[in-house]
């Protein structure tokens, strides 16, 4: 997990127990301008917020994860501590009930495509806030 952010580029932390998940993910959303921090469990995932939360901007977890929380509770717990940060959950057994997700996040069910990953975090953060990147991908996609 990397500590260090450039001043230039938002940061997006990736939650998932899965390696080869978080990995694909990750590269993902370094694709799509972000710099990224990772965990493999909440009580990391928090542990990276409590340290960075002014440099994160996107939360993108998955539901199911080893420990007693979810990335449901991670989901809830960032967005009242942090709601500056976008959140996307994601996963490919568990669909969201009432209540589960915080006022403006997204869902998506796995397997995700990069396009799929794109469109949420386009659709969850804020234009002004997208990288660069980003907001090339979804120019050219809307052309």
């Amino acid at each position: 997990m990397s500590d260090q952010t450039s001043p230039d580029s938002l940061c997006a932390l990736v939650v998932d127990d899965d390696a080869l998940i978080l990995m694909d993910a990750s590269y993902i959303l370094e694709d799509a301008g972000f710099h990224v921090l990772d965990a493999m469990n909440v009580v990391d995932a928090m542990a990276v917020l409590e340290r960075h939360h002014g440099e994160v901007h996107l939360l993108f977890t998955d539901v199911h994860m080893p420990g007693d929380l979810d990335g449901f509770a991670l989901a809830r717990r960032t967005s009242e501590r942090w709601p500056h940060i976008a959140i996307v959950v994601a996963s490919g057994e568990a669909n969201p009930k009432p209540g589960d997700l915080p006022d403006g996040a997204t869902f998506i069910a796995k397997p995700f495509s990069a396009e799929v990953v794109y469109d949420h975090v386009s659709e969850t953060m804020p234009r002004e806030k997208h990288p660069a990147p980003l907001r090339k991908r979804v120019s050219r996609k809307q052309s």
